[in-house]
């Protein structure tokens, strides 16, 4: 990884029910705001909300998604696309995705190069409980996507996975060196630092959080709070709730140089170099085996 600046950008959703006029205008909106972003900041990476190009709550059937999106590569990323390649930056964001049979839609992530062809493509592997295809419109993905870039190596997961730290472990074990998060969390702003800084410091990789704002075509509303957090734990940009950028330097040199933020004192130890993976290899079965909580939940 060489030092880069890195931009998260939260923007809103149309609120109007969703068809290819709101679509079109959804990425209008974001190509708007990455170049301007791009222009103050001179950000090389720039990250996007969660289905930036519809709203994460499109209000209406997996059959309707399935008509207004497209294949990836296709007629959905092609905007967004085009501004990686005009701006000549890596540009991640979130969109549906039209899977092999009409009402199988993926709740996928995009990440363009700067020549704006497709370096890779994360579907999300946890959709949250409202999402999932049995009572919502999103097929979950099943593989993970780590991409070499000449910027770093990046991983992606989306929003609800940050909650699992399976996931970032294994981007990180994978090499990652930064994390991206596209997001559109429909929790509290504490979730959202919580498992943001965790996940960076779990696998001493930089994350970067980009959250919705406003309201989406389902009337849901979302608070922003983008953020970029250092392999410490470290929150060296955050936004409010309100359509901006935030934007922070990650150098490889400074990642994990002092023990704490700013502190004289050396880090001296390494999450993922020190793990017991006799312990791990011990009790593997248990990580993969049928679980849940021993509470009671309160279905809505």
């Amino acid at each position: 990884m060489r030092a880069f600046t890195a931009a998260a950008v939260q923007v809103q959703p149309r609120s109007e029910p969703l068809s290819p006029e709101t679509i079109k205008a959804n990425s209008e909106h974001a190509a708007d705001y990455v170049e301007r972003c791009v222009a103050d900041t001179g950000a090389e990476l720039v990250v996007l909300p969660e289905s930036v190009t519809t709203g994460f709550t499109p209000g209406c059937s997996p059959e309707e998604v399935w008509d207004l999106v497209s294949e990836i590569p296709g007629p959905i990323t092609e905007p967004l696309q085009d501004v990686a390649r005009r701006l000549g930056v890596h540009l991640v964001w979130g969109t549906y995705e039209r899977g092999p049979e009409r009402g199988t839609v993926f709740n996928s992530a995009v990440l363009a190069g700067p020549d704006g062809a497709i370096a890779g493509v994360y579907r999300k592997t946890h959709p949250f409980y409202t999402e999932l295809a049995h009572r919502g419109w999103v097929t979950p993905g099943n593989e993970v996507c780590v991409v070499e870039t000449d910027l770093g190596t990046i991983g992606i997961i989306i929003c609800f996975d940050g909650d699992y730290p399976e996931l970032s472990r294994i981007n990180a074990v994978r090499g990652a060196e930064v994390i991206v998060r596209p997001s559109a969390l429909l929790r509290s702003a504490d979730i959202w630092e919580l498992t943001n800084r965790a996940r960076a410091y779990d696998n001493h990789v930089y994350v970067v959080g980009s959250n919705c704002v406003g309201i989406d075509p389902a009337g849901v509303l979302y608070f922003g709070n983008s953020m970029i957090v250092t392999p410490i734990a470290d929150v060296v940009a955050r936004g409010a709730s309100h359509e901006c950028w935030v934007s922070a330097r990650l150098d490889p040199e400074q990642a994990l140089r002092s023990l704490t933020p700013g502190s004289s004192v050396g880090q001296g130890f390494d999450h993922l170099a020190d793990r017991n993976l006799d312990l791990i290899r011990r009790y593997a079965d248990d990580l993969t085996r049928p679980a849940q909580s021993s509470f009671p939940r309160l279905h809505p």
